[in-house]
């Protein structure tokens, strides 16, 4: 999908509204408008990569800023103690329905092996 219409880039430039947690230089982290847990945010990169498959070396930082955020809302939100969940989704196989590199964060619940 091209920048222009992707749902996350228009979120990214106020284009179309999404619910903010968090906002930094490099990202934007949104509550999921469908929920599979209590907490259930997306960590989004202002950088427009398909998927993880789009990312390479020079991308490794941001990677690593993207979960280190995601870790600290996870906190933030209070699941320090029990627990939380980060899933990437890479390509309609495996569940990515906005083909722009995103990072879901899930607590609030008991989360089960195998997932889905």
């Amino acid at each position: 999908m091209a920048e222009g219409n992707c749902l996350f880039c228009k979120i990214i430039t106020g284009d179309i509204p999404g619910d903010v947690v968090h906002r930094d230089e490099r990202c934007v982290v949104i509550r999921d408008i469908n929920p599979q847990a209590p907490t259930h945010v997306l960590v989004i990169p202002f950088e427009h990569l398909e998927s993880l498959d789009d990312a390479s070396q020079k991308d490794e930082p941001l990677l690593g800023h993207l979960l280190r955020v995601g870790a600290r809302v996870a906190n933030d939100e209070g699941h320090s103690e029990n627990g939380y969940r980060t899933v990437i989704n890479t390509g309609a196989g495996a569940g990515q329905s906005v083909f722009h590199l995103h990072i879901h964060v899930l607590g609030g619940r008991p989360m089960h092996w195998p997932p889905g």
